[in-house]
């Protein structure tokens, strides 16, 4: 029984026990020695059937609706996961008129799951920090810049239908249910979308999608989702930017392959993107995994129609003493005649503990802009998961 429960019970079982000690005192203790000699007493109930008929009866009533407060109070398949990120580093160069000071900031984040059927989920997600993405330092790190507020980050529902998975979500990427063949696992936003920057579609607001498993490593999703801020202009409509996608993908014992391509329409012209994404893990120890990715869309302004171009690959190595190490270059959304501004970053990710990692990263990012420094950052990243 619960510490609660014998709380609650005890003060209730001493109450029916009292008037019990009453009657005990009244006994004849000669007529009980007489008995207990020629008989052997087996149980107390032999003397008071009745008082501790009513006692038990009491006593199964208050746990049974002890019972029905805590079922109703909080599901048994509702969990919650909790993470803080702490940064702190500085940027040479970039954007800034000057270089950027060294700079602390953070973000937090809650996770809320809860399962109705076992086979589907609710998911809510709920985010704070104090990371600006105005201050170079920190734009190319995952943070919440919420001004130290709560809010919430998203809203979803998945569930089966005929052996797809479905999902509705406010505030959700259409890609939820999308595979990206890449096993590189960066901590910048440049590079930690393996190339796959526009046809994966992200930063919706309503958004749908459903996927399907097709078994031996094949698997197939699709993906809608409008514009956040542009429900005004309601769904699928002239004047809304609405974003499709769909997502192909095969995965082996150590290697992977994936399509994916996007219509992005915002009432005056269709953006299209295709990307194509691989990995491939060596069996030989010590060998890195390789992450490649490529994407290429057009604009489609009616001016201008300008291919847009995205470019990746990064290299893994899972188990470096302790932690894991990894670099990779690339650049993204670089449009037709003008030069790459390429990214280069290597990082070490070191798990002090099951709920603690630290990951040191440093980074290269060029600089198209005439007059404009590249920038070199340098940033450590302290993630805690609970």
């Amino acid at each position: 029984m619960k510490l609660f429960k014998s709380l609650l019970i005890a003060p209730a079982t001493l109450g029916l026990l009292a008037p019990m000690s009453a009657t005990a005192n009244e006994l004849n203790i000669a007529e009980v020695s007489a008995y207990s000699s020629s008989e052997e007493v087996q149980n107390i109930s032999e003397f008071y059937p009745k008082e501790l008929a009513v006692t038990n009866s009491r006593v199964d009533g208050l746990e049974v609706r002890m019972n029905e407060i805590e079922a109703g109070s909080f599901s048994e398949t509702t969990t919650a996961s909790f993470s803080a990120d702490f940064y702190l580093g500085a940027v040479d160069g970039g954007t800034s008129a000057s270089n950027d000071p060294l700079m602390a900031t953070y973000g937090f984040q809650i996770d809320l799951n809860t399962s109705f059927t076992g086979e589907d989920s609710l998911d809510i997600s709920l985010d704070a920090g104090n990371t600006s993405t105005s201050t170079t330092s920190v734009t190319e790190f995952d943070g919440n810049a919420t001004e130290d507020k709560l809010t919430v980050d998203g809203v979803s529902y998945t569930f089966p239908v005929g052996g797809a998975t479905v999902f509705v979500a406010d505030n959700g990427d259409g890609s939820a249910l999308f595979t990206t063949a890449c096993t590189y696992g960066g901590p910048t936003n440049t590079l930690d979308d393996c190339g796959n920057v526009n046809a994966g579609i992200t930063l919706g607001g309503v958004a749908t999608g459903a996927s399907y498993d097709f078994g031996n490593g094949f698997s197939t999703a699709i993906g809608y989702q409008a514009t956040e801020g542009e429900e005004a202009k309601g769904l699928m409509t002239e004047e809304s930017t609405d974003k499709y996608a769909l997502n192909g993908a095969y995965t082996g014992d150590n290697y992977g392959l994936s399509v994916t391509y996007a219509n992005i329409e915002d009432g005056t012209k269709d953006d299209t993107f295709t990307a194509l994404n691989g990995y491939y893990t060596p069996d030989g120890e010590g060998l890195p995994s390789i992450s490649v990715g490529y994407e290429f869309g057009e604009d489609g302004n009616a001016t201008s129609e300008d291919e847009i171009t995205s470019f990746f690959v990064g290299l893994q190595w899972d188990e470096v003493g302790p932690g894991s190490l990894g670099v990779a270059m690339g650049h993204s959304n670089t449009v037709e005649g003008k030069d790459e501004e390429y990214m280069y970053e290597a990082y070490y990710s070191y798990p002090v503990n099951d709920g603690m990692t630290i990951t040191p990263v440093v980074y290269t990012k060029e600089s198209n802009v005439s007059g404009q420094d590249d920038a070199t950052g340098v940033m450590v990243k302290t993630s805690f998961s609970f």
